[in-house]
């Protein structure tokens, strides 16, 4: 007897999704290195220092003590109370209790939560909210808000004006149907950041637009590279400013600032009566998704935030450096275009002047895709194309120089080498 033939797929919603660029070239290098290939690796945006001692210390004890059971949904008070207060003192943003305070698995489910929080698929016929972007931007957040029903309004920008968008530029951009604007400062890839003076003009833009066009409109903060700022330019957290506080989420965490990645620890943080009907709606759909993050982790995050300013400020130095030092060398490479990094650990290079080049393989290098594919298959050096982080995104390479100087000076020789040999 034959079997009936069947055919299994996998949802059209996820078998439309690209994966991620990011991970794809981090994936790939990783590969590489492990088969016994010299690769140097650039494109993970991974701090290559170790979580401090004492926050291991609190998570360990903490484990010994057996607190290794279930915990709230959005975290225990005391930890919720305690990133409330580092808000307060830190960023300025008043009016926040642990109510106002969500603690995910990592920034990613932060913002993939709050999304389907505050978007809807549109019914037939409908238009679908709008979300409004700046682009380049992180290759997860227009995808993310795709899948939670929105439609994302791309705001392009370029290197010259240093990848940031302006306030007659938000407002020409706004419609009635205008649902959530993100804003990532300092920015992942573009390595660049608004001053305070800059938020508070689209402040200015948004508070003008709630009150007539978009009373719907609500922002989107995320600040997960906040610690990671150089020069005279400090960090400033839009959800500051008193007039339009109550539309702001806070999004962070301690990946970056801490050197936390693997700990998967993000939150979320909105103000006012709004902002806890807001963080008890998180609390449902995170309790249908993970239910809370691990429970010696909680101990952990206190520590961080409350004893280890020291061990923040002594990487940030050393980031600090290192922009300086990638700076440099990319400012020698004639006819690249690359804004200087201010906050975060990323370059972000226009490299269109070498499309129309044969690499010295016989690469055509057409795209930043292609540039990146021979930079690693013949350099051994990988960056990640630009093209999935949308805007003039495709004519960029992201370069991480989360490594050292050591590894930042060896891969741009590699890079000099590979495009003296471009023809």
């Amino acid at each position: 007897m034959k079997t009936p033939s069947c055919q299994l797929s996998v949802s059209r919603r996820v078998a439309l999704m690209k994966p991620s660029v990011t991970v794809a070239f981090g994936n790939r290098a990783k590969a590489m290195k492990q088969a016994g290939i010299d690769v140097l690796g650039f494109s993970l945006g991974e701090p290559d220092f170790d979580t401090p001692q004492p926050i291991k210390q609190a998570a360990i004890e903490a484990m010994l003590a057996g607190q290794t059971k279930y915990m709230p949904t959005l975290g225990d008070a005391e930890t919720r109370g305690v990133i409330a207060a580092k808000l307060e003192r830190d960023n300025g943003i008043a009016g926040l209790t642990s109510d106002h305070i969500a603690i995910s698995a990592g920034g990613k489910h932060a913002l993939y939560v709050s999304c389907h929080c505050l978007l809807d698929p549109p019914e037939p016929g409908e238009p679908a909210p709008e979300v409004l972007l700046p682009v380049p931007s992180w290759v997860s957040y227009a995808p993310i808000a795709r899948m939670a029903g929105g439609t994302v309004i791309e705001l392009p920008t370029t290197a010259a004006d240093d990848f940031k968008i302006s306030p007659d530029q938000l407002r020409a951009a706004i419609t009635p149907r205008s649902r959530l604007l993100i804003l990532n400062s300092p920015s992942n890839p573009c390595g660049t950041m608004y001053s305070p003076d800059e938020l508070r003009a689209l402040a200015t833009v948004i508070e003008e637009a709630t009150a007539t066009t978009a009373p719907d409109l609500v922002v989107m903060s995320d600040e997960i590279y906040e610690k990671i700022v150089y020069g005279d330019m400090a960090h400033f957290s839009i959800g500051s400013i008193p007039a339009i506080a109550d539309r702001v989420i806070t999004i962070n965490g301690l990946s970056k600032a801490y050197a936390m990645t693997g700990w998967r620890i993000g939150y979320t943080a909105m103000p006012g009566d709004f902002g806890r009907e807001f963080i008890k709606a998180l609390a449902t759909m995170q309790g249908q998704m993970t239910t809370c993050i691990t429970s010696f982790n909680y101990p952990a995050i206190r520590t961080a935030l409350t004893e280890c300013e020291a061990d923040v400020l002594r990487m940030r130095d050393a980031f600090a450096t290192r922009a300086e030092v990638m700076f440099a060398r990319l400012g020698k490479i004639n006819g690249l275009i690359c804004p200087k990094p201010t906050g975060a650990f990323y370059a972000f290079p226009d490299i269109s002047c070498f499309f129309g080049t044969t690499s010295a393989g016989g690469r055509p290098i057409n795209s930043a895709l292609d540039l990146c594919e021979a930079l690693l298959e013949e350099a051994r050096i990988a960056f990640v194309p630009g093209e999935d982080f949308g805007g003039c995104g495709d004519r960029c390479v992201r370069i991480s120089f989360a490594c050292s100087e050591a590894q930042i000076n060896a891969g741009m020789d590699r890079f000099e080498d590979f495009l003296s040999k471009l023809r």
